[in-house]
């Protein structure tokens, strides 16, 4: 008996080899996952099948099973296969997304590239359906395939009174409490910070800030006063210091602008000029020149596009174009790498490096290597490295940060605090992968006192 419907004239939409070859009936009891239930199918008595699954997801137009549709929750006995089927075509097969079955006409997917998934990137492009990937083609959501974690996470049975007295105490006579300050610092989330600051105010009529200055000094002082610090003011903060007085820090202004979000960077350009009474367009184009100031000023307009929908024909197109205005010239065309990198999403960035490594049969940061130089040519390369791994980028400037004599403590204790919550797991993981030793024993070597031990507890050792 025929299932009343199916299949469709023509055979089963999307997906090929199913049914089989001269097929026309729903496949028995054990054949293709179809549950097997007592009497089989049909049902003793000559009954009807049960219900279709919804049209609208059996399969939907981008690929089977559609979310929703088929199979549906809790699926049906031997659907899908071990491991899970992907959400949709083009998603890695990382831990956690399952494994596609093999099935005639089903080719499986792509293995990740090389670079991984931690900086975000495009979805794989699904074999078995002609080699084509659609255009555009969504990628997997940042948060699903970044899995980014802090190592500080808001404290459990949180009281800013307690906290409050509890840094006074530490404070009050004579001598200072080092390790009782450590122990609420490091165990509290940015906004429990704001409370606590604001609850010592109320309490003792004083201000906390000033109160841990005239108790602390050197890198201790400077890592927790960071700490204290909204993280949009302390991007804000540093970038004015790194522009304040003679010479200018342009790594600083490199590595906030480059890696931010566009409402971050919408939010410390209001709160620089909020706070500092000055417009950082302006201050870039008078600390800064050339390609570098265009490249910094396109950044800090926050316009970057952020959707996750990666077009491959527009990467393809992007390769070409950045090739020919480099490597495939005499002379760069500097403005068209400014377009591109100024522009794009972070997951469209990556396809255009994984199709400029096709067409240029070199990689795109050695290419910018070779046609760059100076402070651009770092601007450039942290988009890009952001683009292909972020945590990579942090960890290799926490690396030199520490490497050879002496330490740069300024970017140690910015790149520690700002990324505490966002991606610090990923960035320890990282570091150790790069270069063959954990984050916390190089600055365990790197550091000392109170400094290191706090260091330490943010780090999560």
């Amino acid at each position: 008996m025929s299932y009343p419907g199916y299949p469709p004239s023509g055979g089963y939409p999307a997906f090929p080899g199913y049914p089989p070859t001269g097929q026309e009936s729903y496949p028995p009891a054990g054949q293709f996952s179809y549950p097997a239930v007592p009497g089989g199918y049909p049902p003793a008595g000559g009954g009807t099948f049960p219900a279709a699954p919804p049209t609208a997801g059996f399969p939907a137009p981008g690929g089977f099973p559609a979310p929703g549709g088929f199979p549906a929750p809790g699926g049906y006995t031997g659907a899908p296969q071990a491991g899970g089927m992907p959400p949709y075509p083009g998603a890695p097969t990382a831990p956690g997304f399952g494994v596609p079955p093999a099935g005639p006409g089903f080719g499986g997917y792509q293995q990740p590239s090389a670079q991984s998934y931690a900086g975000g990137g495009p979805a794989q492009i699904p074999v078995g359906y002609g080699g084509q990937a659609p255009s555009p083609m969504p990628a997997p959501p940042a948060a699903m395939v970044q899995c980014t974690q802090g190592t500080i996470q808001a404290a459990p049975d949180f009281n800013a009174e307690r906290d409050a007295e509890i840094l006074r105490k530490a404070m009050k006579g004579f001598g200072t409490d080092e390790q009782a300050i450590i122990n609420v610092v490091a165990n509290r989330s940015n906004d429990q910070r704001q409370k606590i600051k604001a609850a010592f105010k109320t309490m003792y009529g004083k201000d906390l800030i000033k109160d841990l200055k005239s108790e602390l000094s050197g890198n201790i002082e400077e890592l927790i006063l960071a700490l204290f610090m909204p993280g949009t003011y302390y991007d804000a903060w540093s970038l004015r210091h790194a522009m304040k007085g003679a010479g200018t820090q342009e790594r600083v202004l490199i590595e906030i602008l480059c890696t931010r979000t566009n409402q971050e960077i919408r939010e410390i350009v209001n709160c620089y000029k909020s706070e500092f009474g000055r417009d950082i367009e302006q201050d870039i184009r008078s600390d800064t020149s050339g390609h570098f100031e265009r490249l910094l000023v396109s950044m800090c307009q926050g316009n970057r596009d952020e959707t996750q929908t990666v077009d491959y024909q527009k990467a393809q197109e992007d390769a070409q174009r950045l090739y020919q205005a480099g490597e495939g010239k005499l002379g760069t065309d500097e403005s068209c790498f400014n377009m591109v990198l100024a522009t794009r999403s972070f997951p469209q960035l990556k396809a255009t490096v994984e199709a400029y490594s096709r067409i240029a049969n070199r990689d795109l940061l050695s290419s910018i290597d070779r046609e760059f130089s100076g402070n651009v040519e770092r601007g450039l390369k942290a988009i890009l490295q952001c683009a292909l791994n972020r945590p990579a980028f942090f960890a290799e400037r926490l690396y030199h940060s520490m490497k050879g004599a002496g330490t740069d403590d300024s970017t140690l204790i910015r790149i520690i605090v700002t990324r505490s919550e966002i991606d610090l797991v990923q960035i320890k993981q990282m570091f150790t992968q790069m270069y063959q030793k954990t984050l916390a024993t190089m600055i365990a070597s790197d550091t000392s006192g109170d400094y290191r031990r706090l260091l330490l507890a943010i780090v999560g050792q």
